[in-house]
């Protein structure tokens, strides 16, 4: 893609406002109560919806993590093309991954690689609208056209867990592309929770942020409020909903997101910043959480791009530094962080009910620019997953022999929609009303779950 192209696309995502995410008691100007929100819930559930308690970490990789020195390193090809960081053999024979991954290397029998994964949008905006909603939009797009994975999973779960009471929609951090994780004509109640946003911040309730000096006062404020309302019977007053509501913020769902209750030895090994937020993704899932998203987008400094892993450099990124370094000051904490996780999981007997979502707007040119960078490429983009009682252990689809386009049957964002659905057990003919009243599908026309996955 041609550097004028990367420069307006980075132009057009910089002006992008962020939209702020539902509160947990009133969802923005609907008025919709999370009391309503429940009942809505119990509805789904009389009408025989999706009740599987499965659970999807979306792990999104901003700006377009390159699929060489990811996952397909390619090192018989020219040195121009072949991976910058070498390669590294896993625990499936004749598989490497790029040279800063030997944990996962060494956890590729738990994962499933996808060599195939392509779609046919090169610009930041309209490749993450494609990949987060498996529908394509035009360059520069701002406004999402269809409801969100997240989304589709809280409309048929309903907002929050049924016996935790945790949400079932919930988003750890944000970026730009995040704009385009709502549920449209969903309706409010499918928004996710924010956990880093105001959201995680009303379910301190009547606490004055002016009195939060740290966690023992906003613990010791709600456990007030909770004897409060026990003493006046108000509870006793309330409906099933009401009550259901007032447990979700005082009752046991908030101990989720408190990773000062997770064992130091944990804590220490997952390590900060994105360990933190993995960690989170984990007790949230373990907690009942249906859609986990997160946002794994490292900059040194904030000049040198405002998507991480978009490397192509040149007179479109002067302030960044060699690609090289930069995968080497992002690699090897997503490397620790994921190999953690995949560990963790499956030390506590969840690899069957949590799937982990590894992808990002597009890959990178297989061939090195002249800058020493790698542009747009959304021929061939980086995937890889695992658990979610899939069929792991394996690469899925192969890629030409320098990693140009795929010499299989393309894989395509459709295809990992449909493979979300079989994962949370949601009909693949699923339809619900759009704005005008018509019925639309939710997931496109042909789409079928990865067929080696299943």
């Amino acid at each position: 893609m041609p550097a004028s192209r990367n420069q307006r696309s980075l132009s057009l995502c910089n002006r992008v406002a962020r939209r702020d995410a539902m509160k947990v008691g009133v969802m923005g100007a609907t008025g919709l109560t999370l009391p309503s929100l429940l009942r809505a819930r119990s509805a789904a559930r009389e009408r025989g919806q999706s009740t599987r308690d499965t659970s999807i970490v979306w792990l999104w990789m901003q700006g377009g993590a390159p699929h060489i020195e990811t996952f397909d390193p390619k090192m018989d090809a020219p040195s121009n093309y072949r991976s910058m960081i070498g390669a590294v053999d896993t625990r499936l024979p004749g598989v490497q991954f790029g040279g800063l991954y030997p944990g996962l290397a060494n956890m590729a029998d738990q994962m499933a690689i996808v060599r195939s994964f392509q779609h046919t949008n090169p610009d930041h905006l309209g490749a993450s609208h494609y990949v987060l909603t498996a529908a394509d939009a035009p360059f520069g797009v701002t406004q999402q056209t269809k409801p969100s994975f997240g989304s589709i999973a809280a409309k048929m779960r309903g907002v929050s867990h049924p016996t935790s009471g945790i949400p079932t929609y919930i988003r750890i951090n944000t970026t730009i592309s995040f704009d385009f994780d709502q549920p449209l004509w969903l309706g409010a109640g499918c928004t996710p929770f924010d956990a880093s946003g105001p959201a995680r911040t009303n379910m301190a309730l009547t606490v004055s942020p002016r009195r939060v000096r740290g966690r023992a006062h906003l613990l010791n404020g709600l456990d007030r409020l909770r004897r409060e309302v026990d003493q006046t019977g108000v509870m006793h007053g309330m409906d099933s909903f009401e009550q259901q509501a007032f447990e979700l913020i005082l009752g046991h769902s908030t101990e989720a997101f408190d990773l000062s209750r997770e064992d130091p030895r944990v804590r220490e090994k997952y390590g900060p910043g994105f360990g933190e937020q993995m960690l989170m993704a984990r007790r949230l899932c373990e907690a009942g959480a249906g859609f986990v998203s997160l946002n794994y987008c490292y900059a040194p400094t904030p000049s040198e791009s405002p998507y991480a892993w978009d490397m192509h450099l040149g007179p479109g990124q002067p302030n960044a530094g060699p690609m090289l370094g930069q995968l080497e000051a992002i690699c090897p904490t997503m490397d620790h962080v994921l190999t953690t996780f995949l560990q963790d999981v499956a030390q506590r007997g969840l690899s069957e009910k949590i799937l982990l979502i590894i992808t990002g707007d597009f890959g990178r040119t297989p061939k090195i620019n002249q800058y020493g960078g790698r542009d747009h490429w959304p021929d061939l983009s980086t995937l890889a997953l695992a658990g979610g009682g899939l069929r792991m252990g394996q690469v899925v689809g192969t890629s030409s022999s320098k990693a140009e386009f795929p010499t299989s049957s393309p894989i395509e964002p459709k295809d990992l929609m449909a493979t979300i659905f079989h994962v949370l057990g949601i009909d693949l003919k699923l339809q619900f009303p759009d704005y005008a009243g018509r019925p639309q599908y939710l997931l496109p026309e042909g789409a079928e779950p990865i067929r080696e996955l299943i």
